[in-house]
């Protein structure tokens, strides 16, 4: 299970980018009871969302740059421009050089060489989310490729995860857990991705009542992508996209 330890190679945080940050803003707070406060201009109003004062994801304005309306998950890094150099030399590609934001920390946005991107993050000020787990949080990430067992390769020698296939019915599911390791370690798993869709990360979130959100949250706006569904021994989950297109999940975990 994710935790806010924060040990290297686990998702550390996650923020929507979003073309319309505020009709985004109104969404997820409406969707996740959230209060979000603004960084300013001079962080581009960045959000951090929040749950009694401990922050749940991010919002970013989208840029000419980067327009694409996408939840990005964040990887711990104790040093970002060493970790970029691995991700290259194992066959990824750098999207957004490491850079420095100020008073926080340090990111780098890469593509792993399916095409799935995801960021690394070398903690300044700002350590990670407040909180994972609980309702209205990050649950658990999921990786969407178009080979799932050739693609550990790349990850293992990046972050040094451990992967082992869990028995799902009648196919495995691999199930990604960091180095460190730890009581409950887990912390994502890899699925084969649909045809004609691209490769992502995809986040869960964790929320009391799956059925019941995915219905706010076409009524917000969203769309349901997959209907409701129930695995047994992990939850209640579905599939949705926000009002510009941002793929997420929602999961109500199991007790």
């Amino acid at each position: 299970m994710l935790t806010t330890d924060y040990v290297p190679g686990a998702p550390s945080w996650i923020d929507v980018n979003s073309p319309d940050a505020e009709a985004a803003n109104a969404f997820y707070t409406r969707l996740f009871g959230w209060q979000s406060i603004s960084l300013g201009p001079e962080h581009m109003h960045y959000r951090f969302c929040q749950v009694d004062g401990k922050t749940a994801a991010g919002i970013s304005q989208a840029t000419e740059d980067n327009a694409t309306a996408a939840w990005l998950t964040y990887f711990q890094a104790t040093d970002a421009d060493t970790i970029a150099k691995t991700i290259e030399q194992a066959g990824g590609t750098v999207l957004s050089p490491p850079r420095d934001i100020e008073g926080q920390g340090r990111m780098a946005v890469f593509a792993d060489p399916a095409g799935a991107a995801f960021a690394v993050w070398q903690p300044g000020q700002t350590k990670g989310l407040g909180m994972v787990t609980d309702p209205g949080s990050l649950g658990w990430v999921e990786l969407h490729t178009p080979d799932p067992v050739a693609i550990q390769t790349f990850y293992r020698s990046v972050f040094g995860w451990r992967i082992e296939d869990m028995p799902m019915g009648d196919m495995s599911y691999p199930v990604i857990s960091t180095a460190e390791g730890g009581e409950t370690p887990e912390m994502g798993g890899i699925v084969q991705l649909q045809p004609g869709d691209s490769p992502h990360w995809l986040p869960y979130f964790e929320v009391p009542d799956c059925d019941a959100t995915a219905s706010m949250a076409q009524q917000l706006g969203g769309t349901l992508q997959a209907p409701a569904m129930t695995v047994e021994g992990v939850g209640r989950m579905a599939f949705l996209g926000d009002p510009h297109g941002a793929r997420f999940a929602i999961l109500t975990s199991s007790t």
